[in-house]
């Protein structure tokens, strides 16, 4: 983005009282908004460039390697734009590294992707710390401390003896008082049975 004089004297000028406050002109105030109103437009209109830019690669990176010429001019002015390349860039930079521009490019390219996978992972090693308020929360009674402290288990003291197990009571014996029982209490003998009676007609013969 490149600024005319005027616009660079009004740029002056809007620093100046950016730095040192004081009572501006209306005029001043006038050239301080056409000039950021110069600003966005300019910032809208990159931004549609750079889309209409990135659009015409993927194009041209479709048709490849017919379009190599085209696609390498319209790679290179994307880089300088800050377009950071993707896998599809690097896989057709391979397929043309016969190309001496091509070559170079993808050396370039190769430089910007592991500069990209290094900031991502300096991002991710950055350790994350609890906020001072949750670290109070955790410390009030009936917080997270105390409810982790209920939950484990109380530490026994070193010198303290482990728990001896209960002594199992002894199976109870028959009483000393009474007797044993003899074969004959447990088994009695079989009873035999009565002989049949007589038969009446004998008892009165006999009589």
């Amino acid at each position: 983005m490149a600024f005319g004089a005027q616009e660079l004297r009004v740029l002056r000028r809007a620093l100046a009282l950016a730095l040192h406050p004081n009572p501006a002109s209306a005029e001043d105030v006038q050239d301080c908004l056409r000039l950021a109103e110069s600003v966005d437009e300019a910032a809208r209109e990159g931004a549609r460039l750079r889309a209409f830019l990135l659009a015409d690669l993927a194009r041209y990176r479709a048709a490849l390697p017919g379009t190599a010429a085209g696609y390498l001019v319209l790679l290179e002015e994307a880089l300088g734009s800050g377009y950071r390349p993707d896998p599809d860039d690097l896989a057709a930079l391979r397929a043309l590294r016969g190309n001496p521009t091509a070559a170079t490019l993808l050396d370039r390219c190769l430089t910007l992707a592991e500069q990209d996978l290094r900031s991502r992972l300096a991002g991710r090693g950055t350790t994350l710390t609890v906020p001072a308020s949750r670290t109070r929360l955790t410390a009030l009674p009936g917080g997270l401390a105390a409810i982790s402290a209920a939950e484990e288990p109380e530490e026994k003291p070193a010198g303290s003896p482990a728990a001896e197990p209960r002594p199992q009571s002894p199976a109870r014996s028959p009483r000393p008082d009474r007797p044993i029982p003899t074969p004959g209490e447990v088994f009695p003998p079989k009873r035999k049975p009565a002989p049949p009676p007589a038969n009446p007609a004998q008892q009165l013969a006999a009589g």
